[in-house]
């Protein structure tokens, strides 16, 4: 283990900038913060190693994992999801199992593409991302068709395109690969995907993440003609409970996605897609497929992925004293925040 300095003694020594009696949290749960480095089997939207912070608490392991790009404001809600999952039992699951779908990032290379292919055993539905380059998302979606051809596809933007360029591209896509189950965040505002759906002529349904999570409020957002599906992650809106009042809001068919999270993670995602009693989209709980290595194992059989709670293994995955520094000085200014 690299850590000199226990997390009890960083926060001991940092006590002045935190009141822990304004909630119901204690100093032990963050003592026992974990950091570890997870590397991908090849770059995600720019990331080659994913990094993790993990509390153990009376329920079990939480994850604490916003990407590092991510001011504290925006790490309040993935905090708030760590606690929970640390603390508080699971709710009550309909399912022991979770129908997944398989994610392709955005890769160029047929032998690539088909190496990650296969890496998602049984899975009916795969989920690839496009945006940059319209010849080469059809390329990529029409090698994951040729692989799979009596697999779902869906497409992921992630708010990239603008309205007009929504409208073009995805009548190109209808009209190479046919149905897509639908596309989602197409464009970045609500505003912009009520537009494209009023305008859009194929029939593509629209799922909205980001226009939901990174809203200052998620419950004030008016999605009512902006799309058709909520795609919900446990991390980025604040724990299960949160979502599932989210679900239940919005009003809207709901699939489960996650965050590129550890297997500590993806089990908390798992338990929020079971926790439903209807779920009609297989769900994005597969990346760690993405992983090249992890703290636990969560294998896809036939398409399913088993909902259980993680003891993680750490052996060689732990980051450096200075990493983890720098996720304890995240967390302190994130938890000044909530307290």
């Amino acid at each position: 283990m690299h850590i000199k300095k226990s997390a009890l003694q960083i926060l001991e020594s940092s006590q002045s900038v935190l009141n822990f009696g304004k909630i119901n949290m204690s100093q032990e749960l963050f003592s026992t913060m974990r950091v570890i480095a997870l590397p991908t089997k090849t770059n995600f939207r720019g990331i080659n190693i994913r990094e993790v912070a993990l509390f153990q608490g009376e329920a079990g392991w939480g994850e604490f994992s916003p990407f590092l790009e991510y001011q504290p404001s925006e790490c309040i809600p993935w905090l708030q999801s760590a606690i929970e999952s640390a603390t508080k039992p699971w709710p009550e699951l309909h399912r022991n199992k979770v129908k997944v779908n398989g994610t392709i990032p955005a890769l160029n290379t047929p032998s690539a593409i088909e190496r990650i292919v296969e890496t998602f055993p049984g899975v009916n539905t795969f989920k690839v991302k496009v945006g940059d380059n319209l010849s080469e998302d059809i390329a990529r979606l029409a090698k994951v068709r040729s692989l799979r051809p009596k697999a779902k596809l869906r497409i992921d933007v992630n708010g990239s395109w603008s309205v007009a360029t929504a409208i073009t591209n995805l009548r190109a896509i209808y009209e190479n690969l046919g149905e897509i189950e639908y596309v989602e965040q197409p464009c970045q505002s609500v505003e912009e995907l009520r537009e494209l759906k009023t305008k859009l002529k194929v029939n593509i349904p629209i799922a909205g993440d980001e226009v939901l999570r990174k809203s200052a409020d998620p419950f004030q957002v008016d999605l009512e003609g902006a799309i058709d599906i909520l795609a919900l992650k446990v991390q980025p809106l604040g724990g299960i409970v949160r979502a599932h009042k989210l679900a239940e809001h919005h009003n809207l068919p709901i699939v489960i996605s996650s965050a590129l999270e550890s297997a500590v993670g993806i089990a908390n995602g798992l338990a929020l897609a079971a926790s439903f009693k209807e779920i009609n989209f297989d769900c994005g709980l597969a990346t760690g497929s993405l992983l090249s290595a992890n703290i636990g194992d969560l294998p896809i059989v036939d398409g399913e992925i088993e909902v259980k709670r993680i003891e993680p293994k750490f052996d060689g995955l732990e980051v450096s004293p200075e990493r983890y520094k720098w996720w304890q000085d995240r967390l302190m200014k994130t938890w000044e925040l909530i307290a």
